[in-house]
């Protein structure tokens, strides 16, 4: 990979795992790994410019990861947003970039609301009613800044859980909650390992059940999908929806959205509505005395602090994975160093 797309990939991995995303971080990267040996995920693709209008943009990632592209999407769609009050840009033909949050935050850091979305590479989740997966986690991250608060910072998946939370309970050798994943049969399990075995894998959408609401989680699934895939040309879980056949490539697409709040209101004006809209929130009686009200965004805020004095913790099996990549790879394993 050239230099400043591996600079870009590496720090939106570790900002994953400084945030506490596990999920999104160093564990991908035998995944990546096999993606790369498989030859669905090219390295060395270039990023182009497919099309551009006013605050719009269409970007192709050249089956490369999506880490760059996305970073690269979201620069853009601050800039059109700072000229227009809004931009959106659009990825296609990338690969799982990460977590969706660090992107949204880089509009919130630059004093901008921000939304980012992405497909998936494989079916992984039930429609409501359904006995098969059609789509996969599709996570939506929203972020905004206020003035003395920290972002606010919203970034979850349509589905229960993202897979690679199966993966850490899997590494840490503990049993996942029922109503998570389903197993080969689409019973579910509280087993990772049987969730992360059965082909295709079977998450539940938010809600876990009709009762509970997951024709909730569902619809929100397919909003992502119609953002991300619909709109840019992209596959639906690696299947292309005009012949429904396997792609070579899983053709992932990305959704990013910028608004400037000064071309709504006075400077500094929503910055402080934001502050005053997160302590409310946070001023909210709680439950247990022990337990306050928190704000999407306070967990990761938290443990990046952590995280930053004390370093990240690795399982043992994830590095003993991610040696074994480095082994493959002939690159010096500099965990610990």
């Amino acid at each position: 990979m050239a230099e400043d797309v591996i600079e870009i990939t590496v720090r939106n991995m570790v900002e994953a795992d400084l945030r506490g995303i596990d999920s999104h971080g160093a564990g991908m990267l035998p995944t990546y790994n096999l993606r790369r040996k498989n030859g669905v995920m090219i390295p060395t693709g270039e990023l182009t410019v497919v099309r551009e209008f006013a605050a719009t943009a269409l970007l192709d990632a050249g089956n490369a990861l999506g880490h760059y592209a996305t970073t690269k999407a979201m620069e853009m769609a601050c800039d059109r947003a700072k000229e227009f009050g809004v931009g959106v840009v659009t990825v296609r033909r990338s690969n799982h970039y990460g977590a969706a949050g660090v992107y949204s935050t880089m509009a919130a850091d630059r004093g901008m609301i921000g939304m980012c979305m992405t497909g998936s590479s494989q079916p992984a989740v039930l429609p409501t009613f359904a006995k098969e997966p059609r789509f996969s986690t599709n996570p939506i991250a929203v972020a905004a800044p206020g003035l003395k608060n920290e972002h606010f910072s919203l970034d979850m998946a349509t589905s229960t859980v993202a897979v690679g939370k199966l993966n850490i309970a899997r590494r840490a050798g503990k049993e996942i909650p029922l109503g998570w994943a389903s197993d080969e049969t689409g019973t579910p399990t509280t087993d990772p390992v049987a969730a992360l075995n059965a082909v295709p894998k079977r998450l539940s959408p938010i809600g876990g059940s009709r009762e509970l609401g997951s024709h909730k989680g569902y619809g929100l699934g397919l909003v992502v999908e119609i953002l991300c895939s619909v709109l840019s040309g992209s596959y639906t879980g690696a299947t292309d929806m005009m012949t429904k056949e396997q792609g070579e490539t899983l053709n992932i697409g990305h959704f990013c959205l910028a608004i400037d709040p000064n071309a709504f209101r006075e400077e500094g004006e929503f910055e402080a509505h934001m502050d005053a809209l997160m302590d409310w929130m946070r001023d909210t009686p709680p439950l247990d005395p022990a337990q306050p009200v928190l704000v999407p965004g306070d967990p990761e805020h938290e443990a990046r602090k952590i995280r930053v004095a004390e370093g990240i913790p690795m399982t043992d099996t994830l590095v003993k994975e991610v040696r074994e990549v480095a082994e493959e790879a002939g690159a010096p394993l500099l965990i610990g160093n």
